[in-house]
């Protein structure tokens, strides 16, 4: 049974999209910080028929990160699919001017570099199955600077960069890399299927080939 691991998993979007997956058959490891919602997620939607588990831990802190990996991989199968998809701190979404050294470097062990040691427990077992998908969630920070919103204006384009370069030096191999960028918060969008609409392209940035970067709409103006 493949396995997707969704880092950032929440009861929105990392619900919907475990959802969609589980429908076809993955099993999914949900991963976030705390235990007891992981647990009480797991719950929702084993009783909808998808096979999944909660492991905890915070993306900041490596080891954690990298053991509750391993921990899914053992008791659900290799994880051929990663979702990187933390939600960030609101911390992160101060001013330029308020931006601290130790805030920007906080931000970036959020987004940068928690992704690279995600990707980096995973890839192994992609590269053996010379098949795998890796997907990045991201504001419209990511593509665009904003002055109000300093810390994911700093770190999500360095996550971007890594993802694109995953991208490029992976795609012979099999392996996706795909970013979807989401200016602005989901429920400001009134997309007609919500959640579930994300859900969907994200399913199909898993499964066909494409550019490193997609824009569920485009940006704007004002939008983060």
């Amino acid at each position: 049974m493949p396995v997707i691991a969704i880092i950032g998993a929440g009861p929105g979007l990392g619900a919907a999209v475990a959802r969609t997956f589980g429908r076809v058959g993955f099993s999914v490891a949900l991963i976030s910080r705390d235990q007891s919602k992981l647990d009480a997620l797991a719950a929702e939607l084993e009783a909808d028929g998808v096979s999944a588990r909660g492991y905890a831990a915070d993306v900041r802190e490596p080891a954690a990160l990298e053991a509750a990996l391993a921990r899914a991989a053992v008791e659900l199968g290799p994880i051929l699919t990663l979702q990187y998809s933390p939600l960030p701190s609101r911390e992160y979404l101060k001013p330029v001017l308020d931006l601290t050294p130790e805030l920007a470097l906080e931000a970036l062990q959020f987004s940068a570099l928690g992704l690279i040691h995600a990707v980096r427990a995973v890839l192994p077992a992609m590269r053996e199955k010379g098949e795998g998908s890796v997907i990045l969630i991201n504001g419209g920070t990511s593509v665009k600077a904003r002055a109000g919103f300093a810390g994911t204006s700093v770190a999500f384009p360095a996550e971007s960069a890594y993802g694109e370069m995953l991208h490029e030096a992976l795609e012979d191999e099999g392996i996706r890399v795909r970013q979807l960028v989401i200016p602005g918060g989901i429920p400001k969008l009134q997309l007609p299927g919500g959640v579930d609409d994300i859900a969907s392209r994200i399913w199909e940035l898993h499964s066909t080939p494409g550019p490193f970067r997609t824009m569920l709409i485009p940006l704007e103006d004002g939008r983060e």
